[in-house]
């Protein structure tokens, strides 16, 4: 990491000072002051609880497939900031995010920019600038006031809807939803992943209101998972038994939703195979060496969705390391893990505010399971390796930031992350 590329970075982090601050007019006036190169770009916009970065990074790889140049916008990172910012699967060099901070700082300094709005403008600038056809723009924070709302998308896409940053979006599904469909455009077509009926009802209503064709799945597309193998009809697509690149039965719906809005789009059936075929999304049911799988589930849902793929698989006597951001739901998320689990090591995330370990471990511990706290994931890690047995696999979960930090202590390049084959 170069001096300038490192200084550029602490500038853009202390931008996390200014907080999460809902709105678009911010957003607006400094893309404004770059000539607005949204307004250059064709774009499918995506929102939803969990999932669209599964379901991004395969709709890049399937533009990929087909030979066509397409930006991708992702968040957060696990490693490297040049992660969200991708071109043809590529990630952004540091000389090109040190030029792109340089060029917008002046206008942030004045506007008082978060770091999402500015990240969010130097990804459309660069996209602009590399002359992709289309652009894979993944929402940071619900959609009605995310900063990527200010797009006028060709197509937008909705992955599960669950109750997750429940201060900022709504404490009810319905609220969830209505937040979430902010992402919908006057008569831009919206095609959405399986939902609760509270939240379909949602969705048909504001699309209704906005005349947005409203595209379902089970309906206008299906997906079927015949023992690991996915197979897909919709959209003048029909593909049988591909191997997805991607684990689980909940992935199997994130490809669906992918090769959904490919196929909408005209892609050729080869491309869309090879696009989910190839994809891959570290740090999301990621296997390392020596039985160590690595999931960023860190909300109910999602804790629901591994604890059916812990299930599926037959896995049990688990040794889980844990930890979780503080504004996350955290009993009910460890709730769906600790059947599986014989041994708990409870930590922070490297976040700046997570739940008290020890909170997780009386928890595990009414639970007649063995857990004790640990005041770093590094020395979690450590007791975890010593106390297993080579048969009992080890669980990380409950924080992205988590998964990153054990995966930077067990894997010696990380900087780089390819997604794909």
């Amino acid at each position: 990491m170069s001096d300038s590329y490192r200084a550029s970075l602490d500038y853009l982090y202390s931008l996390q000072l200014f907080g999460i601050k809902l709105g678009l007019d911010n957003t607006r006036k400094l893309l404004a002051r770059i000539d607005n190169p949204q307004r250059k770009l064709r774009i499918v916009h995506i929102a939803g609880t969990n999932g669209k970065g599964s379901t991004a990074a395969a709709l890049a790889n399937i533009f990929q497939a087909a030979g066509i140049p397409a930006g991708l916008y992702t968040s957060p990172h696990l490693h490297s900031f040049t992660e969200r910012i991708r071109v043809a699967t590529r990630q952004i060099s540091e000389a090109e995010v040190v030029a792109l901070i340089d060029e917008l700082r002046p206008h942030a300094e004045e506007l008082r920019t978060t770091f999402f709005e500015f990240t969010t403008a130097m990804a459309l600038l660069h996209f602009q600038r590399s002359g992709v056809e289309w652009v894979v723009l993944e929402t940071g924070l619900g959609g009605r006031l995310d900063a990527t709302s200010v797009v006028d998308p060709e197509l937008c896409l909705i992955t599960p809807i669950a109750l997750d940053h429940m201060a900022h979006l709504g404490n009810t599904l319905a609220e969830v939803a209505a937040e979430q469909a902010g992402i919908f455009k006057s008569r831009v077509p919206v095609i959405s992943a399986r939902q609760l009926p509270e939240v379909e009802a949602v969705l048909k209503q504001r699309a209704d209101a906005l005349n947005a064709p409203l595209l379902l799945a089970e309906r206008d597309y299906r997906w079927q998972d015949q023992a690991g193998l996915l197979s897909f009809a919709g959209f003048d697509a029909a593909l049988e038994k591909l191997t997805p690149g991607l684990q689980g039965e909940h992935q199997q719906q994130n490809l669906a939703l992918a090769l959904a809005a490919g196929a909408f789009l005209g892609i050729p059936g080869s491309a869309l195979s090879r696009g989910v075929e190839q994809v891959r999304w570290p740090g999301r049911l990621e296997w390392l060496p020596e039985l160590i799988l690595l999931d960023g589930a860190h909300n109910v849902a999602g804790a629901r969705v591994l604890a059916d793929y812990l299930c599926q698989q037959g896995l049990s006597q688990l040794h889980l390391l844990i930890g979780i951001k503080a504004d996350k739901q955290g009993e009910e998320l460890l709730q769906q893990l600790l059947p599986f689990v014989t041994r708990l090591y409870a930590t922070r995330p490297p976040v700046d505010q997570a739940i008290d370990p020890e909170k997780l471990v009386q928890q595990a511990q009414k639970s007649g399971i063995l857990a004790a706290e640990y005041a770093d994931p590094q020395a979690a890690l450590a007791a975890a390796l010593q106390n297993r047995r080579p048969d009992e696999p080890l669980l990380v979960a409950g924080s992205l930031f988590l998964v990153a930090a054990v995966r930077e202590l067990l894997l010696p390049e990380h900087q780089l992350l390819s997604i794909s084959a």
